[in-house]
């Protein structure tokens, strides 16, 4: 069987030059479309592939599964769990389906018109669920930028942040998937120059340009996993915009963290792009002060893919405020999961591991409006003449992330929340 990732395999579906979605990607995602249930798929250029179809028209026979049953559920788990080895088999197979030169479904009009959706006949779905998750702070210059603000130039980063990966632990039940609408968080706010706290919608709504990553095997509780071997562990990515209540945060997070300003929504990209189809794009991580040794790592654990956010206010057209890149972290996913596991907590398939704010070192790479407006002091400027310092309701924000590299993008689509005025009491 040939690899998905073959860089000179064409389709014989049409698929538009600019796609996020060639036949080397073949992602995974959930969705939903017509009289059927939400169940699994991929997608090619502008088209849903129904993984479910196939598998009961016997393309995926050769695995010799006991159990058809993760075709037909309505999360990516049970796939997930069935292992890497499957699910690379799964994705080789449906890229050789799509080949040119294979004829398996070309002669098969029928066929192709029930596996081969429009993608604007579905509705997407969260591709999983997600189990546990942790957001991490792993960008030095977002981190930087924060501690300049905050305290000193000189002391901008914590003694502690270039030893290990800094995250916390978020709350999994408000993760949602991309355009779906989220309601401007309320909770208490400390005015400036005030000793009491108010009651309130927060002013200061932020959004927090971040991509994940997706567990795709367990651990036992004692077990850690180590930096070497922390891909046997990863599925896939994400884009992640970690909304954010800045107002509320302040007053809240010392001295355990965040906590009400992150809980009320953040949104996820629906197709989980494999880390298979994202191999060409791999490149070194900066270099790092002396870490421990548990942390120390050989090989090209980041990925050269690009960021955009763009901020549309309601009723004009989008403006593109932020253009950053995956490859600027300084921890990698491999070291953010070592440490998570280094105590011996236990991960599970569809844990969401978040990678905190990604920002560059000039301005128009800062991955949220606190860094991009200056902690409010500096509005930036719409495409429409309007300005920004902070979300304002019905304004929306849409993530986008591509690799690009010899002729190949791989992407992942589009990550969109629309932000409506607070609930009234």
């Amino acid at each position: 069987m040939t690899n998905a990732n073959q860089k000179d395999r064409q389709s014989w579906i049409e698929i538009p030059h600019d796609s996020d979605f060639p036949i080397q990607n073949i992602p995974f995602g959930i969705v939903q479309y017509g009289d059927y249930y939400p169940h699994p798929a991929s997608r090619i250029g502008d088209y849903a592939i129904d993984i479910s179809i196939l598998a009961e028209h016997g393309f995926f026979d050769f695995l010799q599964l006991d159990d058809l049953t993760p075709f037909f559920e309505p999360y990516l788990n049970p796939l997930i769990e069935l292992g890497k080895d499957v699910t690379s088999k799964i994705r080789n197979r449906i890229a050789e389906l799509c080949d040119i030169q294979c004829e398996d479904l070309q002669a098969n009009q029928n066929l192709i018109n029930e596996v081969f959706i429009p993608i604007d006949h579905i509705t997407n779905y969260m591709p999983v669920y997600v189990t546990d998750y942790t957001d991490f702070y792993s960008s030095i210059e977002h981190a930087t930028n924060v501690g300049i603000m905050f305290r000193s130039k000189e002391n901008a980063l914590m003694p502690n942040w270039k030893h290990l990966p800094v995250g916390y632990h978020g709350r999994s039940s408000s993760i949602v998937v991309s355009d779906t609408n989220i309601y401007r968080p309320k909770g208490q706010i400390l005015p400036s120059n005030e000793e009491m706290p108010v009651f309130g919608a927060s002013r200061r709504l932020d959004f927090e340009l971040e991509m994940a990553f997706i567990v795709g095997k367990d651990t036992e509780l004692g077990e850690s996993v180590s930096v070497d071997n922390a891909e046997e562990y990863i599925f896939g990515f994400l884009l992640f915009n970690d909304l954010s209540a800045r107002d509320i945060q302040k007053w809240e997070y010392q001295p355990l963290g965040p906590f009400l300003s992150k809980s009320f929504g953040s949104v996820v990209s629906p197709w989980i792009v494999t880390i298979e189809a994202l191999e060409p794009f791999r490149v070194s991580q900066p270099q790092q002060d002396p870490v421990l040794p548990y942390l120390q790592s050989n090989g090209k654990h980041n990925f050269d893919i690009n960021l955009e956010v763009y901020l549309q206010p309601d009723g004009n057209d989008a403006s593109k405020i932020c253009q950053s890149n995956f490859k600027y972290m300084y921890w990698s996913i491999n070291q953010q999961l070592a440490h998570q596991t280094i105590n011996g907590c236990n991960i599970n398939v569809g844990d969401l591991y978040a990678s905190g704010t990604i920002s560059g070192s000039t301005k128009d790479s800062y991955g949220s409006l606190l860094e991009l407006s200056w902690n409010g002091t500096e509005p930036i400027t719409l495409d429409d003449g309007s300005q920004r310092t902070f979300i304002e309701d019905n304004d929306t924000i849409t993530i986008k992330g591509f690799a690009e590299k010899n002729g190949i993008r791989i992407g992942f689509g589009g990550c969109s929340t629309k932000i409506l005025p607070a609930i009234s009491d």
